[in-house]
């Protein structure tokens, strides 16, 4: 999950990050667990429910100092995570949320990443990888754990139509698609399969900065926000 930090462009780099949990002793305990891993991160604030989360945001962003990364809880009560996330990532697009829970769940998984979810971890991650699951969001990065991503793989693989797109491609589609170059497609199919930038990178026998920049070219021709988006839109449109 996580990539050589020796290449990491978020070393060295605060990171604001954003606890919402129901639990108080879990917020505390990940708050804790953070700053002993990585003194780099910075917990700027904590919530309860997706309500209270997103007055958080709204008053840090007030304060210059919105979160850059949000751990988020899928069940919570009055909000749950799920309609957090898509509220969060439409008023502010440069956050990045990361669920973290306890549920295993494929119809939870979907809809997380459907609601614009950078990542999904279980709260049985060690403190590592905690951390590289951060930095990696930070990064525009998609971090999922292995069975994670072995769901959204097996479900995509089994679906006989787009999720969210119409049977045929639209006029605009069929020109983005052919905006793209070989090279780039390549790199599109391997977002799509859930690889680091690292893994790309070993995989082509490119530097991480060259993916970095390919990867992002990808967006902009594609209008897409981040990896997750990226991973969708290649699986909606038969290139994964």
């Amino acid at each position: 999950m996580s990539d050589d930090t020796s290449q990491d462009d978020t070393q060295g780099e605060r990171i604001r990050v954003l606890l919402v949990d129901d639990q108080a002793l879990l917020r505390q305990s990940f708050q804790r667990l953070l700053e002993l891993e990585d003194p780099a991160i910075e917990v700027v604030g904590a919530a309860a429910d997706g309500l209270e989360a997103l007055a958080a945001v709204e008053r840090l962003n007030h304060a210059d100092r919105l979160p850059q990364v949000v751990l988020m809880d899928a069940r919570m009560p009055r909000m749950d995570g799920v309609e957090a996330t898509a509220q969060i990532r439409a008023r502010y697009p440069t956050v990045h949320v990361v669920m973290l829970t306890t549920f295993d769940d494929d119809e939870i998984v979907f809809n997380v990443v459907r609601a614009g979810a950078q990542g999904y971890l279980l709260k049985d991650v060690t403190a590592a990888e905690l951390v590289a699951a951060i930095r990696a969001a930070r990064r525009g990065e998609s971090p999922l754990q292995p069975r994670v991503a072995a769901k959204l793989v097996a479900h995509f693989a089994q679906q006989p139509v787009p999720l969210q797109a119409p049977t045929t491609s639209t006029p605009l589609e069929d020109a983005a698609v052919g905006e793209l170059t070989d090279r780039e497609r390549e790199i599109l199919r391997l977002v799509a399969q859930g690889a680091s930038n690292r893994e790309i990178g070993e995989a082509l026998f490119i530097t991480e900065g060259t993916v970095k920049n390919h990867v992002s070219n990808i967006l902009n021709k594609l209008a897409l926000r981040d990896r997750t988006q990226a991973a969708l839109w290649a699986h909606e449109h038969g290139l994964a």
